[in-house]
């Protein structure tokens, strides 16, 4: 049982690593909020790691001392931020952490590569197609002309995070299939000489359609965060225009604010 600034060792995984938590009974802060920020700082520092479990809400509650709303208002909390899953007939478990992005000119594979997240990428489409409306006007092509069209599925540790749709115009470089699964597409174009500059980024949310659901593993109508962006070079060219989805269970955009004097 935990006292005021005695450890407790409560939770362990499949390999019997023990994890020591002290809860303070006396600070102004809540016990459900102690317990969940020493779990997230755990599951962040890799103490404990992804598939580790910690039991149901009847051990965690006997194990510290708590009430079992108390343990349950912790877990939730971090089941919302996408840390632990509850699963039937298993308990709660550790997952992946939830990817966080900033809001730069970057590549996803670069950026997930970089945090350690083990991307992977499935080319869905790859193809020339007539330029939509839309996809003509940010490219600065005739509509209905010639644009390549690349649809990709994201993925990290295996599971899938984001749907890619970027639209280029034909001339700009040579899309290989192979490539495009084991880099970032920003990557590629950096080695064909593209020089990336600048682009106008939107981001926003909706709920997921039947197709996009069964692609993401997510359930219809689940939030998704959208991305709507045109990337120049330094020419002012406008060089890739992408409509991107994410799982907004498992991704994040990341802000930096400044404040103007």
């Amino acid at each position: 049982m935990a006292r005021t600034g005695d450890p407790a060792r409560a939770v362990t995984g499949p390999a019997h690593r023990a994890l020591d938590l002290v809860l303070d009974r006396g600070s102004p802060v809540p016990l459900y909020h102690q317990l969940a920020r020493q779990l997230e700082a755990a599951i962040e520092g890799g103490v404990l790691t992804p598939g580790d479990l910690l039991g149901n809400e009847v051990d965690l509650s006997v194990r510290l001392g708590l009430s079992r709303p108390t343990v349950r208002q912790a877990l939730r909390s971090l089941v919302d931020k996408g840390l632990l899953v509850r699963r039937r007939g298993v308990g709660t478990q550790v997952v992946h952490s939830r990817v966080k992005r900033p809001l730069e000119l970057s590549s996803l594979h670069d950026d997930l590569e970089a945090a350690g997240q083990d991307p992977s990428t499935l080319v869905i489409r790859n193809e020339t197609v007539p330029a939509p409306p839309e996809v003509a006007a940010a490219l600065g092509l005739a509509e209905g002309g010639e644009v390549v069209l690349l649809q990709r599925l994201r993925r990290t540790h295996g599971r899938p995070v984001a749907l890619l749709c970027n639209h280029l115009p034909p001339d700009l470089l040579d899309l290989d299939g192979a490539r495009l699964e084991s880099t970032g597409l920003y990557r590629m174009m950096r080695a064909a000489g593209v020089a990336l500059h600048s682009a106008h980024q939107t981001v926003g949310a909706r709920s997921a359609t039947a197709q996009e659901a069964a692609r993401l593993d997510e359930e219809e109508g689940a939030a998704l965060l959208t991305m709507r962006r045109t990337a120049y070079d330094a020419t002012g060219r406008p060089v890739e225009y992408g409509t991107h989805v994410y799982r907004a269970s498992l991704y994040a955009f990341d802000f930096r604010l400044l404040v103007r004097p």
